[in-house]
């Protein structure tokens, strides 16, 4: 195992990998995270069905996405390099932005989670990226939907009526919105500039 999960508190694997994942955030102090990971999840199944995507793929890289929240912001960095994670230097000026990539790391040496379809979508469930496939859309989509702040999000009627169209739609209001105001963001993340790019191309033929 891996030093830089060193001072994390272990939990014995049930085989239950969604229950093992909250167990695993509460017992490092994120209830919230717990909760929010679970209604992600949830919204990813019943995307999912919607879709056309594999609905266990799609709940349980819901569950795993965020897991990555028991290291703050100023470790994370540190974390992702110690587990040879690439780090762009978009993420190394805003560090949250990495948690993407570090989930996905914890869920192959955590949990034993080695299905690269969930993998992928756990990789890129805050930006998203070139290519993506049909289930890192349904769970990106899930993540926008069942947001962990408080309120409503701002762009969530158009992304539920985007919805009726396609989950391809719908991810493309979501980061078309971020592209909106992008002046206004920390950075720009060079996966979500390329999945702008190309989806805004795919839905304009």
């Amino acid at each position: 195992m891996n030093a830089a999960y060193d001072k994390l508190r272990k939990i014995a694997l049930t085989g239950n990998r969604r229950a093992d994942i909250v167990s695993f955030l509460q017992a490092n102090g994120k209830e919230e995270t717990a909760e929010h990971c679970a209604r992600v999840g949830q919204e990813a199944r019943a995307l999912s069905i919607r879709a056309g995507a594999d609905p266990e793929q799609a709940e349980l890289a819901g569950y795993l996405h965020d897991v990555s929240a028991v290291f703050p912001n100023e470790v994370r960095i540190e974390m992702a390099r110690s587990l040879g994670i690439e780090v762009l230097p978009e993420e190394e000026s805003f560090p949250m932005i990495i948690h993407q990539k570090l989930s996905r790391a914890m869920g192959e040496d955590l949990f034993r989670i080695h299905d690269p379809a969930i993998l992928s979508a756990v990789e890129c469930h805050t930006t998203l990226k070139q290519q993506s496939s049909l289930l890192d859309q349904v769970v990106f989509v899930a993540d926008k939907i069942a947001w962990d702040q408080a309120g409503t999000p701002p762009y969530l009627h158009e992304l539920k009526l985007a919805l009726d169209q396609s989950i391809t739609h719908a991810a493309y209001v979501y980061i078309d919105d971020l592209w909106q105001k992008k002046e206004q963001l920390r950075v720009i993340h060079p996966w979500l500039r390329e999945a702008h790019e190309q989806l805004k191309a795919q839905l304009n033929r």
